[in-house]
């Protein structure tokens, strides 16, 4: 069975940096788009920002400039840097992969992982 497993949300106040990991486990084939999606109470979950395998990156404008990811391909792990951080960045922090895995090869599996919440204090 694959999943997704976050790490590295907290508390942290406006201007402070987090960085969140991915981490991808599981009897897996290939990893195509990751990405890192979030939802803050009251609101629907929006996409934060996408990298494909080799590299191409897409942000919401709203973090551009201020968030980086990235991912180790060898690791199956994604990662978000986020600085700069602000009060409106408070939300769960869900991870996303497009999955081969060896029980469904030929099959593009959607994952999330179970989210890690990000408060920014004011």
């Amino acid at each position: 069975q694959v999943q997704l497993v976050e790490s590295g949300g907290g508390l942290v106040q406006a201007g402070g940096s987090l960085r969140l990991s991915c981490l991808a486990s599981g009897s897996i084939l290939l990893i195509s788009d990751m990405g890192w999606y979030r939802q803050a109470p009251g609101k629907q979950r929006e996409l934060v920002a996408t990298i494909t395998r080799g590299g191409t990156t897409n942000y919401v404008d709203s973090v551009k400039g201020r968030f980086t990811i990235s991912r180790d391909n060898p690791k199956n792990t994604v990662y978000l840097q986020m600085n700069s951080l602000k009060p409106e960045d408070t939300a769960v922090y869900y991870c996303n992969a497009q999955v081969r895995a060896t029980s469904a090869p030929h099959a593009l599996l959607t994952l999330w992982g179970q989210g890690t919440q990000v408060t920014v204090s004011s």
